[in-house]
């Protein structure tokens, strides 16, 4: 494939995040600052631009290998690290939150409907500029059926998905605490070498809302089955290392302490 077709992806992707950036504040200057709707609205946004860009990071996998694919998701990662604030397009970032006492199962439910809509809702988007087709490797995309990225079991699947979440949550964590220099890029390629090692089982998601835009109703597996692994496997994944994080032999691992967490507060 020629490097204007990448030239293109990488045109379009950068096009998402300055739009996100743009809608992020319209909607700092005409909703309040406090409130759920602001909120919603920064859920909303960050969902729509994770799954905006990577769906044309589907057409990079497909066309220039992994490791094209890879160089671009750590690259989006460090940036959404940076402009997100407080939204993650995440749901069960919030179910952590709800279990550290720091959320209410209410604003859980409000942020992933948010996230839903977001996510879910930018494909007429990327769908219409695949099908001006500007590029070769958008020929026939905008209507193509889709197709599952899981090549294993369902419950094997889940056990991928919901494993790597988990030690993607806890490394961020650890960083979070320890806060060492370039955080965020260590994080970032921390998360994007689980996605590569797992690209070839599960397609390496680790995110419901992302999982759910991309792939919801695709060719290779039922629906049941997509709610097995990429909700149910990354949600207890990333549930499990709330408590996990707490235990004083993981925390001597990977801080170098042995009190918990609620230890060092008090």
């Amino acid at each position: 494939m020629s490097m204007t077709a990448l030239g293109i992806s990488t045109a379009f992707m950068v096009g998402c995040c300055i739009a996100a950036q743009i809608a992020r504040r319209l909607a700092k200057k005409f909703f309040n600052e406090e409130g759920m709707v602001p909120i919603l609205m920064n859920e909303a946004i960050a969902s729509a631009e994770l799954c905006a860009c990577c769906f044309e990071l589907i057409i990079v996998a497909d066309n220039f290998g992994v490791a094209a694919y890879a160089v671009f998701l750590f690259l989006l990662t460090v940036w959404w690290g940076k402009v997100w604030g407080d939204a993650s397009a995440c749901p069960y970032t919030h179910m952590e939150d709800m279990l550290e006492g720091k959320s209410s199962l209410k604003e859980v439910a409000l942020r992933t409907w948010a996230e839903l809509m977001g996510g879910c809702c930018v494909y007429r988007i990327v769908q219409v500029f695949w099908w001006f087709e500007f590029a070769e490797t958008h020929e026939g995309r905008a209507f193509e059926e889709c197709n599952a990225d899981l090549q294993v079991n369902p419950y094997l699947g889940a056990a991928i998905e919901g494993l790597a979440t988990l030690l993607c949550r806890l490394a961020s964590k650890t960083l979070s605490e320890k806060d060492p220099k370039f955080c965020s890029i260590i994080d970032s390629f921390i998360g994007t070498s689980l996605v590569v090692a797992a690209f070839n089982f599960s397609g390496g998601y680790f995110n419901p809302v992302l999982a759910t835009a991309l792939k919801w109703g695709c060719r290779g597996h039922t629906n049941l089955e997509h709610i097995i692994v990429y909700w149910i496997g990354a949600c207890v994944g990333a549930i499990l290392s709330v408590p996990l994080f707490r235990m004083r032999a993981v925390r001597k691992v990977l801080l170098g302490v042995e009190q918990p967490q609620k230890d060092k507060k008090e």
